[in-house]
């Protein structure tokens, strides 16, 4: 008797098992890397990200700390993502470098597909674009206060 299937449904826990996985075997193409901000964190929400800024931009020669939450609804909502440096960026709020869900495709068109890599990746891609790449940094070493 064949059946109509839907869609599989990977566990949130198999799901983040496997991002931890990958970002510690240095899955991507090393500009950008990840892992658990705590290795007792058995929920697996709290996160750490980082993105080697872009050679000719005003973001090169910098390392940018990155805090992401991935929530209760992760994979099926997109984590929580904001800058821990000072970045002057379109679509991080400058008060509290959160980045603004609306600004970053992979965010703002999440799909359940999509992972930790794929946003880092999207948020370097968009330090180079032309609205961002010349914009003026503040001295490197701030760091937001929350």
């Amino acid at each position: 008797m064949a059946g109509t299937a839907g869609p599989v449904v990977v566990p949130r826990s198999f799901r983040l098992l496997e991002e931890l996985e990958e970002g510690q075997k240095g899955g991507g193409d090393g500009t950008v890397s990840w892992g658990l901000a705590n290795d007792e964190d058995m929920s697996l929400t709290h996160w750490n990200g980082m993105i080697i800024g872009p050679a000719k931009t005003s973001y090169e020669g910098r390392i940018y700390s990155l805090k992401i939450e991935c929530g209760n609804g992760y994979p099926e909502q997109p984590p929580l993502v904001r800058f821990v440096n000072k970045i002057n960026m379109h679509g991080v709020h400058g008060s509290n470098g959160h980045v603004d869900l609306k600004s970053v495709t992979a965010l703002s068109r999440w799909k359940n597909s999509y992972n930790i890599r794929m946003v880092l990746q999207e948020l370097r891609q968009h330090m180079m674009t032309k609205e961002n790449n010349k914009l003026s940094q503040p001295p490197e070493g701030q760091i937001y206060s929350n």
